[in-house]
């Protein structure tokens, strides 16, 4: 932290204080902003670090216009001046944020979220800081959708604010003739005046601010997919089922968003079986497998044995082979606990799974093989 300034002493040792010193003729004479234009200019001279990026666009226009204005203070006009303000930050015992976007600063998890988004999309987003900046700050999948949905001119501007690394990702995701038009159209951003770009960026962030609040943190599908991942074989297959019948392209997602047991050797990468099995407590394991292979799951079984050490393989096959006949329950029991400890890693970033196929690619694929066949 930088050392506080040290002002220069205008008043002499021994001579009366701040409040008590009488104003000159001079500084009386001075209108409210010009004794700020002098302030101002005396605290930047004696080196002070004033936040004037903060106060109003008006103000700070205001401000700059009074010191382009004057020409010079002498020494006493100055000295009273700084004497009036010294006095007035005395006399002042308490200060209140600056409008609702400051009181929204100061109450900041004292509030209730929803009250407190409702006052700031009243109050607008301008006095909420840069707009650009909130965009840039944005999740990309909500600045994908509005390279999207905006026309291509808006879409450049936007992208030519973002940084680079960004704007690349971005312009990667976005079909190839979208992205071509796109850029075609960066090229023709140089005409844009700097109050346009300041209007795009205050719609597109009032855009990003005007999303209703959602009462769960993840969508409808993976809601359904994480229960019927820990739900039993056959009530999962019967609620699909269900599914198929009344909205087929909601039970095509779900099923997308799955990940059972089965699903190992398709999604799961061979070198993060290790990490699978120091997860699972090697009982459960083995129960797991056991259910496995009982419930007719021999690829995930062998998948699993054939991507770790072959000693501990072999030890695997004989404790499954002495532990005999897994009932059912306990079967899905332990596979769901393997299941459950994927998922913890990849939440945790320590694996990643591979993304699963479109089930309508599967069945094509599968159909188009048996008519070769």
């Amino acid at each position: 932290m930088m050392p506080p300034t040290q002002l220069a002493r205008l008043t002499p040792v021994g001579s009366p204080s701040p409040r008590d010193a009488p104003h000159s003729a001079a500084a009386a004479r001075l209108t409210r902003r010009q004794k700020a234009a002098i302030i101002v200019r005396f605290l930047l001279k004696e080196g002070a670090d004033l936040p004037l990026g903060d106060l109003p666009d008006p103000l700070q226009a205001s401000l700059t216009t009074q010191m382009g204005a004057m020409r010079y203070v002498d020494r006493a006009t100055l000295a009273d001046v700084v004497a009036e303000f010294a006095s007035e930050l005395e006399a002042m015992g308490l200060t209140f944020p600056r409008g609702v976007a400051g009181a929204l600063s100061a109450l900041d998890g004292r509030i209730s979220a929803q009250t407190a988004a409702r006052l700031r999309k009243e109050a607008g987003v301008r006095q909420f800081g840069d707009p650009w900046e909130q965009v840039c700050a944005a999740k990309p999948d909500a600045l994908l959708g509005i390279l999207m949905r905006e026309s291509t001119e808006v879409a450049a501007v936007m992208l030519s604010k973002l940084a680079t690394e960004r704007a690349a990702e971005l312009l990667g995701r976005l079909p190839g003739d979208r992205a071509r038009r796109i850029t075609y159209a960066v090229s023709r951003t140089g005409a844009v005046t700097p109050e346009a770009v300041d209007r795009i960026g205050l719609a597109l962030a009032g855009e990003l601010h005007d999303v209703p609040e959602t009462a769960f943190d993840a969508g409808p599908v993976e809601r359904v997919g994480a229960i019927l991942n820990s739900s039993a074989a056959a009530t999962r297959d019967a609620v699909l089922s269900g599914l198929d019948e009344t909205d087929g392209d909601f039970a095509r997602l779900v099923r997308k968003a799955i990940f059972t047991f089965v699903h190992i050797p398709a999604r799961l990468a061979p070198l993060d079986v290790p990490r699978i099995t120091r997860e699972v407590d090697q009982p459960v394991l083995v129960t797991a497998l056991a259910g496995a292979t009982a419930a007719g799951l021999g690829d995930a079984v062998d998948f699993i044995l054939a991507n770790m050490s072959r000693r501990m393989a072999d030890a695997l096959r004989e404790e499954i082979g002495e532990l005999g006949e897994v009932s059912l329950t306990d079967g899905e029991a332990a596979m769901s606990q393997v299941v459950n400890a994927i998922r913890r890693l990849e939440a945790a970033g320590d694996i990643t799974l591979i993304a699963a196929p479109d089930p309508d690619d599967t069945a094509d694929t599968a159909a188009r093989s048996d008519r070769a066949g």
